[in-house]
C-alpha cells in the first residue's frame, strides 16, 4: 500500500529476480497530487545484465489515504533527457 510518498517506487521483482531496479527518485510535488521523477534500469535477460539508465515521471493522486498512479511519461533516452533539460533551462533563464 502506498500511503506515503516514501512508499512510491518503480522497483519490480518477479520470482525473486529484480526486473526493474530503482536507482533514485526526486519528489517534484507533494500533496493530494504528487509528481515523482524516477531513475531506474531494467533487467535484460538476453544479455544477463541491467540495461542503461532510464527515466520516468509519474503523477499520483491520493484517494482514501493511498497514492494511485494516474499518468506517466517515459523519457526514452539520455539524449531526450538532455533535450528536456536544455529546453527548460532556456525557458527559465
Amino acid at each position: 500500500m502506498n500511503e506515503s510518498i516514501d512508499d512510491l517506487t518503480v522497483r519490480y521483482e518477479e520470482n525473486g529476480q529484480v526486473i526493474i531496479d530503482e536507482l533514485d527518485k526526486v519528489v517534484l510535488s507533494k500533496g493530494a497530487w504528487a509528481t515523482v521523477l524516477f531513475r531506474y534500469r531494467q533487467w535484460q535477460p538476453e544479455k544477463d545484465c541491467f540495461g542503461p539508465d532510464m527515466y520516468v515521471i509519474r503523477r499520483y493522486r491520493k484517494t482514501r489515504g493511498e497514492y494511485r498512479q494516474q499518468s506517466k511519461f517515459n523519457i526514452s533516452s539520455a539524449e531526450q533527457a538532455r533535450k528536456i533539460v536544455d529546453a527548460l533551462t532556456a525557458w527559465i533563464a
